[in-house]
C-alpha cells in the first residue's frame, strides 16, 4: 500500500475530526420533559387507555415508563415492567430497585426470582404470559393496573412474536397497556389490531425526532476510522478497500 504524504494525512485528520465534533458527554441541564412524554403519561394514567409510543432510541421512553409507574404505585395499584431479555430485565430491576426502593420492586426471569409479591415486578415477556396463563387456570386475577412491553416490535419476531400477540390479548380489560419502541415500522396498524384485539382504545404516540443523531462510521483493517459516507456516496477509503477484497475473492477463485 502506498505511502500517503502528510497534506493527505492532514486531509484525513480534519475530516475525521468533522466526523467526531461534538461526541462526548453533553453539559448538565435540568430536565425538561418534552410534549410527547407528557401526553404518553397522561392518556395511559389519566385517561385509562393504552398506549404505544414510537420514537427513536435515546428519546426518553423509559422516562415515560418510570412515570407512569410511578403514578401507579402512588394509587396503591401493581405495575409489570416486561422486556425480551434477562440481561436487560436484570439492568431494569437495579435501576427501579434505586428509584422506587428495593422493598417496592421484584424481578421474575427463568434465573431469577426475587421479591415476586412486591408491587412492581420486572420480568422476560415470557413470564408475564405465563402469569396470564396461571390466572387463566385457576380463575384468579392478576390485578395489575399497568404493564410496559418495552421492545414490543419482538411482536414480530417469528418465533417469539406469539408471546407478545398472547401477553396483547389475555391481558385483562382493566389492566392498561404501556407499549415501549424505537423501531416498529407499521406502528398506526399495530396500535389499530390492539384496539380490535382487546376492545379498547390504543392511542399511538409518535416522536420522531432523534435527540441523539446517528453517525455511521467505519474502520478500517489498519486500525484507522473514517466516515461511512462522503458526499452522498461511500467514502473513497471504504471503496478501495472493497475493491480490493472483491479482487482477492475474485483471484482466489481462479487459483482453484
Amino acid at each position: 500500500m502506498p505511502k500517503r504524504d502528510k497534506t493527505e494525512r492532514r486531509g484525513s485528520t480534519t475530516e475525521l475530526e468533522r466526523f467526531l465534533e461534538g461526541v462526548g458527554v453533553p453539559k448538565s441541564s435540568e430536565f425538561v420533559p418534552d410534549d410527547f412524554q407528557l401526553l404518553a403519561v397522561e392518556l395511559v394514567t389519566e385517561h385509562d387507555l393504552d398506549v404505544l409510543v414510537s420514537a427513536p432510541t435515546g428519546s426518553g421512553k423509559t422516562w415515560i415508563a418510570i412515570e407512569a409507574m410511578k403514578r401507579i404505585l402512588q394509587a396503591g395499584n401493581k405495575a409489570w415492567y416486561t422486556t425480551p431479555l434477562k440481561a436487560l430485565s436484570n439492568d431494569k430491576f437495579r435501576e427501579f430497585s434505586s428509584l422506587f426502593g428495593g422493598e417496592n420492586v421484584g424481578i421474575l426471569t427463568g434465573e431469577r426470582k426475587v421479591n415476586p409479591a412486591a408491587n412492581l415486578i420486572v420480568a422476560t415477556t415470557e413470564i408475564y404470559r405465563n402469569a396470564l396463563y396461571d390466572a387463566m387456570n385457576t380463575l384468579e386475577p392478576l390485578n395489575i393496573r399497568l404493564v410496559v412491553l418495552d421492545e414490543v416490535h419482538y411482536l414480530a419476531d417469528r418465533g417469539r412474536g406469539v408471546v407478545w400477540e398472547e401477553a396483547i390479548i389475555y391481558s385483562p380489560a382493566t389492566t392498561r397497556m404501556l407499549m415501549l419502541s424505537a423501531t416498529v415500522g407499521n406502528a398506526q396498524e399495530l396500535a389499530d389490531w390492539v384496539s380490535w384485539a382487546r376492545g379498547s382504545k390504543c392511542r399511538l404516540v409518535i416522536h420522531t425526532k432523534r435527540p441523539v443523531p446517528m453517525r455511521s462510521g467505519f474502520i478500517t483493517p489498519e486500525g484507522a476510522l473514517v466516515p461511512l459516507f462522503k458526499k452522498g456516496t461511500l467514502h473513497p477509503e471504504v471503496l478501495r478497500i472493497c475493491e480490493e477484497s472483491r479482487q482477492k475473492r475474485s483471484d482466489d477463485r481462479g487459483r482453484y
